[in-house]
C-alpha cells in the first residue's frame, strides 16, 4: 500500500510539473516573436514526453500487476524463500540458482505467459532490471494475446 501511495504522489507532482511547464510554454508562444515561439514548442515538448512516460509505466505496472493477481488466484506465484544477506538482500547465489530453474521452465513452455511472469520475478531477483522488464512485457503480451516483442 506504502508503495501505491508513493507512486500515486510522484505521479501527482509530475502531473502538476507538466501542466507548470506547458503553461509556461503557452505564454512565450503567445509573447509571439521568432525565439519565444521556438522556446514555447520546445518547452510544451517536454511535458507530452514526460506524461506519455509516465502514462506507459502506469500501464505497465497496471498490467503486471493484473497478471500476479490471476496467477496468485491460481496458486502459480512462486514462493520467496530466498536465503537473504544480513542487510536484507536476496543472496546472489540463491537469485542465481532459482533464476537457472525459472530459464528452464520457460525454455520448456516459450508461449505460456506463467513461466515469463515467474522468468521476470527470477531476474528481478538476480539484479537484471531490464531483462525482468522484458521478460514481463513478453508475458503480458502472451496474456492478452498479442505477438510478443522479443525478450531475454
Amino acid at each position: 500500500m506504502r508503495a501505491k501511495i508513493t507512486y500515486l504522489v510522484t505521479a501527482a507532482v509530475l502531473v502538476f510539473y507538466f501542466v507548470l511547464v506547458g503553461s509556461r510554454g503557452v505564454l512565450l508562444i503567445q509573447y509571439g516573436t521568432p525565439v519565444t515561439v521556438a522556446f514555447g514548442i520546445a518547452v510544451l515538448i517536454l511535458p507530452v514526453i514526460g506524461l506519455w512516460f509516465l502514462w506507459k509505466n502506469t500501464r505497465f505496472v497496471r498490467d503486471a500487476n493484473r497478471l500476479a493477481a490471476e496467477l496468485d488466484a491460481e496458486g502459480g506465484l512462486p514462493v520467496d524463500e530466498l536465503k537473504r544477506t544480513p542487510s536484507g538482500r536476496i543472496d546472489r547465489d540463491a537469485a542465481d540458482e532459482v533464476f537457472a530453474l525459472r530459464k528452464a521452465e520457460t525454455e520448456a513452455a516459450p508461449d505460456d505467459w506463467r513461466t515469463w511472469f515467474r522468468l521476470a520475478i527470477a531476474y528481478h531477483d538476480a539484479r537484471d532490471t531490464p531483462r525482468a522488464r522484458k521478460a514481463m512485457q513478453r508475458a503480458i503480451a502472451l496474456h492478452d494475446g498479442k505477438r510478443p516483442i522479443e525478450a531475454a
